[in-house]
Formats: C-alpha cells, structure tokens, sequence
C-alpha cells in the first residue's frame, strides 16, 4: 500500500505587503506589527500602542473573578484560582480545553460584549481592528466570538500536544494567503513559561495547513508578555498554550475575528441586544463588526417578487 502523502510543511512564499496598507495601520504606527505578522504569524502589541489603560484590565480582573465565583460556585482569587475542588461533572458535553476530561484546569467565559461595556469597548480597539482588517479584509471582518479564558494551576494542561491548532482548521483546504479568521489574545496577567503562556509556531501560518505532530510540538516557542498586552495572530497560525505549572491563575480575553463569509461562533446578528451595541466607544463600528446590516443569513425573505403588470 502507497504511504499516505503529507501537507507540505515548508513555508510558502508570500508578498511582504498587503494590496495596500491602510489609512488606520499608518496613521496608528503599526507597520512593525504588520511585518511581525507576515513573518511570524504572531506580533504582541503593547499598552502604549494599543491605548488601553492598566487600570481597564484591573476592572475587567475584578468582573471576570466575580463572573468565575457566580458561576462555578466557589470563590476565586488570582493567588490561588479555584478555592474549592472543580469538575465538569461527566454528563456535560465535551469539552476542547484539555485532551483528559478529568484534567481540566480552564474554562471559558463566554459572550462577553453582553456582560459589561468595557468589553465591547475592547472588541473594537481600534489598533486590534486595524489589525485584523489588514489580515482578513477591511470591508470583510467581522465579529467571531468575545470569550475569556480562566485558567489555573495545572501539570496536565492541553496535555502532550500543548492543544496546537489553527483556528481557521474547520474552512476545508487549501488555504490562501488572507486570514480567514484572526484572533486576539488580551493578557489580563502577566504571561510566562512557568504561568502557562501562549504557544506557537513561527511562520506556521505559511504551511497553509492544519499542525502537523510532532512537528508542531517540537517547533512550539512560548509568548512570554506583560499584563495588558494584547497577542494578535493569523487564523492559520498553529497555537495553543504551555501548563501553568505555579500557583495562581492566567486570565485572558479572545476577541475572535472572521471573514463575513465564515460562520461565527458567537449569533450576533439576530441575536445580540443592539441596545447594548449603541453603549460602546463607536456604535457604528460595532454595528459593522456585528453584522446587522449584512445581507446574510437572512431570517426571512429577502429579494423581489415580480408582479403581473396590470
């Protein structure tokens, strides 16, 4: 029997420009970031870059423990995580956090752009806009899913595979050189090594493929990075996270982008408050990222019928 033939895992040859750079990438002094992103996949942008006040992640901190203790059922504290034994209990559904059900150390906080404004008024910063726009398209992105990920202490984690994935894998191949999906990884904590940080491969986003193992764990580098930082990345870029081997927690929020033309994870056309879009630092634009004025998926009929003339 003939071997089966694998992806090609040597990085394709890509432009070092998009068709164009935008007003916003110039205007915003983001052209480092852009060069970060066509070489490595991957950039981190600073505060001073992105604007967002340390004070803003303190308070988004102090919600998301109170969202933990309110949903979990036991108090949380960054020192310590969980302050009581946690389980998903077998009769929830699967979960992708973690390869070993009973290992779990994560959990996800979801559909935060309903929780509070500062959360909307983070999904459309506008360096972490422009960003994504420069990747997927400026007239194409839209919102995905506005997510926080809770994690504590763990020797397990993802397990061996460290969880690497690419994000846009459910878009069947080949892929092209524009993001399909885009995300960004808000550090609410300091990330390091030993606290669990991000993990990926450098340039995995030229494979135009889904991770190869054990390749992609053999490849996989940590990001280490201040609270308040914001990763920012190609939905093609292999990634996933290190075990938080100290004690405390590593909290974060993934404000997930996508091509119109992908599905979301999160409905927000039909089902999002839009009184609540109209509570944010510019409604228009989340109004656009939202997509409730896209022609699809249209809830009821949507093009003319002719008529007999009379």
């Amino acid at each position: 029997m003939a071997e089966p033939t694998q992806t090609n895992t040597t990085p394709q040859t890509m432009p070092t420009t998009h068709a164009t750079r935008s007003q916003a990438i110039v205007e915003l002094g983001l052209e480092q970031y852009i060069m970060q992103l066509e070489v490595d996949g991957l950039c981190v942008v600073p505060p001073e870059v992105h604007g967002v006040p340390l004070s803003a992640f303190d308070d988004m901190v102090e919600f998301l423990l109170a969202k933990s203790e309110e949903l979990v059922g036991c108090e949380f504290s960054l020192d310590l995580g969980p302050h009581a034994e946690v389980s998903f209990g077998t009769s929830q559904r699967r979960s992708g956090l973690a390869e070993d059900q009973s290992k779990i150390t994560q959990f996800l906080i979801q559909q935060l752009c309903s929780e509070h404004r500062m959360f909307r008024d983070l999904a459309i910063n506008p360096v972490a806009v422009a960003l994504m726009r420069h990747m997927i398209g400026a007239k194409a992105t839209r919102f995905s899913s506005n997510n926080s990920f809770v994690k504590w202490q763990g020797d397990f984690g993802y397990g061996p595979s460290l969880g690497l994935h690419a994000d846009q894998t459910a878009v069947p191949l080949p892929w092209g050189r524009t993001a399909l999906t885009a995300n960004t990884n808000w550090c609410l904590t300091d990330y390091t090594f030993e606290g669990g940080a991000f993990a990926y491969v450098p340039g995995s986003h030229r494979y135009a493929s889904r991770p190869q193992f054990p390749m992609a764990v053999q490849r996989a580098v940590p990001v280490e990075a201040p609270k308040g930082s914001v990763i920012v990345f190609h939905g093609a870029t292999w990634h996933g996270a290190f075990p938080r081997k100290i004690p405390g927690m590593r909290i974060s929020i993934a404000n997930y982008y996508r091509h119109l033309m992908v599905t979301s994870q999160e409905e927000y056309r039909n089902s999002f408050d839009r009184r609540l879009a109209e509570d944010c630092d510019d409604p228009e634009l989340f109004k656009t990222l939202g997509g409730f004025a896209d022609e699809f998926p249209y809830a009821q009929p949507s093009q003319p019928i002719p008529r007999v003339v009379p």
